[in-house]
């Protein structure tokens, strides 16, 4: 009955339902409500009419009646407001700059005021988007500290800041030119032009003698010009000629004129002196420590700052300079004390009511270095990327990257800079933030003094000679002698209670390498394989290299290490999972006392009161806590923030008594130890396994001693498997430490903020970087040499270029560019397989090198090298009369002929017949010969060295190298211009096109000597030898002005490339002007290119806020990965897009010529962390999204707080270009990542 019932009855009607359907918007959305009623709508008016209603209502309303419009009534069709007047509005008007000023008019010697002077005012219409000069008045307040990426840098000191006059003067050059002087006659980009120069003094007929210039040595006072030409001075006058003739030109002796001519043209022939160098400027000025400063206190008696202990010689010196205001670089050794100079510049900054920038390379050490200043001193304030603590201070502490926007933006700050301190200054060798430091040395104004931190470096004059050169001020270079707390370096073999004591000395504090003990560790060793294949069996592994074995090691070591009462102890380890495992291998070792454990307890509970409930139960946090209730910790980049920063406060503490490191730890990072331990010697360096750099072993081992505490610091090697070879640790242990490296590159963001100035050029910037420097650094000498040599080019006669010898400059060059094509179709050749197989022993070639000038030799052997191939071939000479060579050549140069010059004019010796053996590299070889000889090249080479013996000296050679000699020699008498040579194109099948075109040039050249009418002038030897001279000289100075111009710059061409980028996608125009989207990625901090096109493309626009920073994590996520297949469409929309547009950007760069491939470029995105900062940023706690990826703890960390900052530039961005809608969103983005776990503040600034 029930069912039949449920049959009849009908479903209720849709408005009986006590429910009521909301539309949201225009979107789509709905949402059901628990109140009955018809479907509603969010809009005010209902639904929103559709297209084709409104057109039949406007049809209707202004078609149909015309009526319903009025033709003269406004009052329906416009609203209005009245305006209330204010009159008194239009007098507040901005002042017109000040022209003037009163200066005070003081006594000399009491400073009394005695009046007041009026002065006139220069530069009072500058602002901050118009000038660099300090001149111009300070921004909005609201600016001061950051500046804006609109504004204008100050002026970088070494650079030569125009002055109003330099201006006006060269705009009154550029208005006004002279007609006379100021026209060109050599068009630009040409090298001839033409000669308008009116020659009243044609030159003497040919075969005369100029009776002036063989009379000018006896000094009758007379003579004309060109008696001034002759002595070098071509614009002086008559009575100056005479009176410098005698101390200038020497008498000359001679017996008959013909003597005297032959003197005269052999000075006029003569090689052109080598200009003497200009004295070298010491920029970089090296501080002796050896020996004590003792007027200390009385050169300073009232000093910046006192500290409780007496400082060392090389911090008194760097505080002698300090008070001179010079610029300082200290390259101590670790521990040594440097921040006592960095101390000392901040009191002195306070004294002086300036500031100081103190800049490091980590987040962490600036945090660390906030608290131990702000202890110091009181006054000081932290800017980081997340963090803006006290920017009214006095020591702002920041990184190094934050400098470098606060340079380019303009920043007032500083305005009041007295010094800057890099700390940590070797991180220079960083390949992807080195350059940061370069850019900022260079755009630091001149008024603020530099001071540079550093561990030893072998080229540290080197670097501050640079320094000094671009700042154009002296650098005191300040060095530490050795440690303050010696080091011994050990090896360590055991792995078992029993062979705990296995601990070899092999480095002692003094320096000193002990083979005894490297030898001692490797018989222990031995001693244990043979007794565990005795046990085991030969063939068992030595060395398994699991938990199980590395536990047994580091609890033999640390038992060894605590009854001798060297902990604490800092292992480091070069894998984040390695340190984790071997931590937590070691669960039965507790080295901490009861009340150790509490302090530990109470400063942990402290610590964690600030994280919310979820973010204490972390596994990690869990983990932690109970290593180092043990004293056991863990550092390195997995570990989240606070609690890296809970292990370092208990290092430092002593609380912590053994921490597994990874090599960050020791990156500027203070916390000594008492010993050191190397899990292994070799580290993955991104790319293949390696052993430790010195330079990196150096770091990692001066944390060991503990200055004050400790007399020595122990240094251990860990032998797991066998013992390293003693040349490998020798070359560890006491190599050199890599020297300091450019590694200067240009990015985008540098282009854009100096294209946007006109004053200041990239061209500049490159010029200044430390990569340029070697080739720089001779600027001055290249510039005094151009002088001379151009002095010297007006002094020479002209050749003679009229009647047969009108086409002498035709013949010079080509002769010169018939030389240099077979050179380029003779490398080829080289270079070619079939080259190289041709060069086989007997193969007779044609030598050109400084002994020989194309002799004939045939090769005897061929070296197996193949990157570097050496030929040894006996080659033909003239016998030796003189011992000194230089006695031997011909005293005078020949003139090239026709015949010459077509062939090769080999070698004919002119008395007895020589022979000698030379090495010969692939560029000596002039020519490969079609002959080719039997001979046994080991018997030539027996023979020939044993008559190189004082015993056998003047032993007849043998009859094989007498037959070899004897067929080179009738081979050069046979053909004197050289026999047939092997074809590149036909015999040896090169079908490049630079080759056979080189063949054609080189066969037209040929006709073109061989026609020349120059060679049959009597006067030609003479004339091609002034013409010579006069080309040698130009060819020099050429050179000298490509060294001095932009046109040498390394990294020109890929200047010229990024640039052809920025016009291709439209941040610059064809002027090189910074449009809209260049200034956009200005004000990005990285991925500039990318950041702007997804802007200006609206990709992000139509996103949510947590959408949006969940896409840009692709851009700052350091862990590759997938992006999974549970995203939202949306995100995979998004995803597809920005590699889309990562792929347009590739294709561009590859298209302009950039190296970098596009799909390198796109490979640089990783969305492995796109769902972890999605859920992240709707709200997930912490302690979900270990689930949802792989990644450590503190790399999801770090990846969400770069993030965060990127948020912020694109939402500075946005407001830059109008955008308000998409800058709420990025502040709303930002928002949501800022919380919890992630962003708590830092313990070091609480």
């Amino acid at each position: 009955m029930m069912e039949t019932e449920r049959l009849v009855l009908h479903p209720p009607d849709p408005l009986d339902l006590p429910l009521r359907a909301v539309e949201l918007g225009c979107t789509g959305r709905w949402e059901l409500l628990n109140v009955p009623g018809a479907p509603d709508s969010t809009l005010p008016h209902g639904l929103p009419p559709c297209a084709p209603d409104l057109q039949k209502e406007a049809e209707q309303l202004f078609l149909s009646s015309p009526a319903w419009l009025p033709l003269h009534g406004v009052e329906h069709s416009a609203r209005k407001w009245q305006r209330k007047m204010d009159p008194w509005s239009l007098l507040a008007t901005l002042g017109a700059p000040v022209p003037s000023d009163l200066q005070a008019q003081r006594h000399p010697t009491t400073g009394q005021i005695l009046g007041y002077k009026e002065v006139l005012l220069e530069n009072t219409n500058l602002s901050s988007t118009t000038s660099l000069s300090l001149r111009r008045p300070p921004g909005p307040i609201s600016q001061s500290l950051w500046g804006n990426p609109t504004q204008y840098p100050f002026w970088p000191g070494g650079m030569d800041e125009p002055t109003i006059t330099d201006l006006n003067t060269r705009e009154e050059a550029e208005e006004e030119i002279d007609f006379e002087k100021d026209l060109l006659t050599v068009p630009p980009g040409f090298k001839k032009g033409v000669d308008f120069a009116p020659k009243d003094h044609p030159a003497p007929a040919a075969g005369l003698l100029s009776l002036s210039r063989l009379l000018e040595p006896l000094d009758l006072g007379g003579g004309d010009e060109d008696a001034s030409e002759a002595v070098g001075q071509p614009g002086g006058s008559r009575q100056d000629t005479v009176s410098a003739s005698p101390g200038s030109v020497p008498l000359a002796r001679a017996s008959s004129l013909e003597d005297l001519v032959l003197k005269e043209a052999s000075t006029a022939v003569a090689p052109p002196e080598p200009p003497k160098p200009p004295p070298q400027e010491q920029w970089a000025i090296p501080v002796d420590v050896t020996s004590p400063v003792g007027d200390f206190y009385r050169l300073i008696p009232q000093p910046a700052f006192q500290w409780p202990f007496e400082p060392d010689v090389f911090q008194k010196q760097a505080i002698l300079h300090l008070e001179r205001h010079d610029s300082v670089f200290v390259a101590a050794h670790t521990s040594a004390g440097k921040t006592v100079v960095a101390e000392y510049a901040i009191a002195l900054a306070q004294k002086h009511m300036t500031r100081t920038i103190y800049t490091s390379p980590i987040k962490a050490l600036s945090n660390q270095k906030f608290r131990d200043f702000r202890n110091t001193f009181g006054d000081v304030g932290l800017l980081t990327g997340d963090v803006q603590l006290h920017p009214e201070a006095s020591c702002l502490i920041m990184t190094t990257e934050i400098l470098r926007s606060m340079l380019y933006s303009g920043s007032d700050v500083i305005r009041d800079l007295e010094w800057v301190i890099f700390d940590e200054v070797h991180y220079i060798n960083d390949a992807e933030r080195g350059v940061v430091w370069e850019e900022v040395l260079i755009m630091l104004p001149d008024h603020v003094s530099i001071i540079l931190l550093s561990a030893t470096v072998p080229n540290a004059l080197e670097f501050a000679d640079w320094i000094g050169r671009l700042k154009r001020r002296q650098i005191y270079v300040i060095s530490t002698v050795a440690r303050p707390v010696p080091l011994e370096h050990y090896l360590f073999t055991g792995n078992s209670p029993k062979t705990q004591g296995e601990l070899f000395l092999l480095l002692d504090s003094r320096g000193a390498f002990h083979t005894k003990g490297y030898y001692a560790a490797v018989e222990a060793k031995k001693e244990r394989m043979s007794k565990h294949a005795q046990t085991f069996g030969a063939k068992q592994p030595t060395h398994q290299g699991g938990p199980a074995q590395d536990r047994g090691v580091y609890l033999s070591l640390l038992a060894s290490l605590r009854t001798r009462a060297q902990l604490p102890v800092v292992v480091f380890t070069f894998s984040r999972g390695r340190c984790d495992e071997q931590a937590s291998g070691l669960t039965s070792l507790d080295l901490t006392t009861s009340s150790e454990k509490s302090e530990i307890h109470l400063f942990l509970q402290r610590c964690l009161a600030r994280l919310r409930g979820s973010d204490r139960q972390l596994p990690q946090v869990l983990h932690m806590s109970e290593l180092l209730h043990r004293g056991l910790g863990v550092h390195h980049s997995g570990i989240l923030p606070i609690l890296k920063e809970i292990v370092e406060m208990l290092f430092s503490r002593g609380l912590v008594k053994v921490l597994f490191a990874t090599e960050t730890f020791a990156m500027g990072v203070n916390m000594p130890a008492r010993t050191v331990v190397f899990d292994s010697m070799r580290k993955h360096d991104g790319s293949t396994f390696r052993d430790l750099l010195p330079g990196e072993y150096v770091q990692m081992a001066g944390r060991a001693g503990r200055r004050g505490l400790d007399p020595t610091g122990t240094v251990i090697l860990l032998c797991k498997g066998r013992v390293p070879e003693m040349a490998d640790l020798h070359r560890m242990m006491m190599g050199k430490p890599s020297q300091l490296q450019s590694q200067f590159r240009l990015t985008y963001t540098m282009i854009l903020n100096l294209l946007r100035v006109d004053a200041l050029r990239v061209e500049d910037m490159m010029k200044r970087s430390f990569s340029e420097f070697p080739s720089r650094k001779d600027s001055k000498a290249h510039e005094q040499a151009l002088a001379e040599l151009t002095k010297k080019l007006g002094a020479l006669e002209e050749p003679e270029v009229t009647g047969q010898l009108v086409d002498l400059p035709d013949y010079y060059s080509w002769g010169e560019e018939l030389t240099e094509t077979r050179s380029q179709i003779q490398h080829r050749i080289i270079e070619s397989v079939n080259g190289l197989k041709s060069l086989s022993a007997g193969r007779v070639v044609v030598v050109k090198n400084q002994e020989h000038h194309n002799a004939l030799g045939v090769i005897l052997q061929v070296s197996s090298n193949s990157t570097s191939r050496v030929f040894t071939a006996l080659v033909l000479c003239d016998k030796p009369v003189s011992e000194d060579p230089q006695e031997r050549g011909p005293t005078s140069p020949d003139v090239p002929y026709p015949d010459d010059l077509v062939g090769f004019k080999l070698f004919l010796p002119e008395g007895p017949c020589d022979h000698t053996v030379a090495k010969l590299q692939p560029g000596d070889v002039a020519a490969i010969t079609t002959k080719v000889l039997r001979l046994n090249g080991d018997k030539i080479l027996e023979d020939f060295s044993k008559r190189q013996q004082p015993k056998f000296k003047k032993d007849p050679p043998s009859a094989a190298v007498t037959t070899a000699v004897q067929e080179l020699l009738r081979l050069a008498q046979a053909h004197p211009t050289g026999p047939p040579t092997l074809d590149p194109v036909n015999d040896l099948q090169l079908k490049d096109v630079s080759v056979v075109e080189g063949g054609l040039r080189a066969r037209k050249l040929e006709e073109l000597i061989r026609g020349a009418q120059c060679v049959h002038s009597p006067r030609f030897p003479a004339q091609y030898l002034k013409l010579q001279e006069r080309m040698q000289i130009q060819k020099e100075m050429e050179r000298l002005r490509f060294l001095l111009s932009d046109q040498s710059l390394l990294l020109l061409p890929e200047y010229h490339q990024r640039v052809e980028v920025l016009r291709t996608l439209g941040y610059v125009d064809e002027a090189g002007t910074v449009k809209l989207a260049g200034r956009v990625a200005c004000a990005m901090s990285s991925h500039e290119l990318l950041l702007t096109e997804l802007m200006f493309d609206n990709a992000l626009s139509a996103l949510r806020p947590e959408e949006i920073a969940a896409l840009l994590s692709g851009l700052v996520c350091q862990s590759p990965g997938d992006p999974g297949d549970q995203l939202p469409s949306t995100l995979k929309q998004g995803v597809e897009r920005v590699r889309a547009v990562a792929k347009r950007i590739g294709e561009v760069q590859a298209a302009c010529g950039l190296s970098q491939t596009m799909e390198e470029f796109v490979g640089e995105l990783n969305f492995g962390l796109v769902e972890v900062v999605y859920e992240w940023a709707r709200g997930m706690p912490f302690s979900e999204l270990a689930g949802l990826s792989g990644t450590p703890e503190g790399l999801v960390v770090r990846c969400i707080q770069r993030l965060a900052e990127m948020c912020r530039s694109l939402r500075g961005a946005a407001r830059l270009v109008g955008e308000p809608v998409l800058g709420a969103k990025m502040e709303t983005a930002a928002t949501l990542l800022r919380r919890d776990i992630v962003f708590a503040a830092s313990l070091y600034t609480q």
